[in-house]
């Protein structure tokens, strides 16, 4: 750890927008065909897949997709947590901004669990309900 908490800080704040970047991918792939599809709006979910044809590979690739996001949040996670406690410097500029970046990074850690859960719903909980109750 360096001895003013910085660096910590930052590495803790990148993994969070990696993690983030990552579980917003398995909405991309899961969570925003399904609820277009469950609104009615398939001509527009047919519409998405045209201009961007790259949402079927995901949707293809989706646990490949999941685990690598799930490995994002998993590094961010422990990150998090090892550098709760690091200290932040003595100066009150730097300190506000320090436990402001910590505080931002545990909200975006937050974010993005909720977001790879809707995720995960649609993917694979969903999908194995409905096969469930149809037979």
């Amino acid at each position: 750890m360096s001895p003013d908490g910085i660096a910590e800080s930052r590495a803790s704040l990148w993994t969070s927008v990696l993690s983030l970047f990552a579980s917003s991918g398995t909405l991309v792939c899961c969570a925003l065909p399904a609820l277009l599809v469950a609104i009615g709006a398939g001509a527009a979910l047919s519409s998405l897949v045209s201009v961007f044809p790259k949402v079927v590979w995901l949707s293809e690739h989706k646990v490949g997709l999941f685990v690598f996001a799930g490995l994002a949040m998993a590094g961010s996670g422990w990150l998090q947590w090892r550098n709760r406690m690091a200290p932040c410097p003595t100066d009150p500029v730097l300190r506000h901004a320090c436990l402001k970046t910590r505080k931002t990074s545990a909200r975006l850690y937050v974010f993005s669990l909720l977001v790879y859960a809707v995720g995960g719903w649609f993917a694979f909980v969903q999908p194995w309900l409905a096969g469930t109750f149809d037979n």
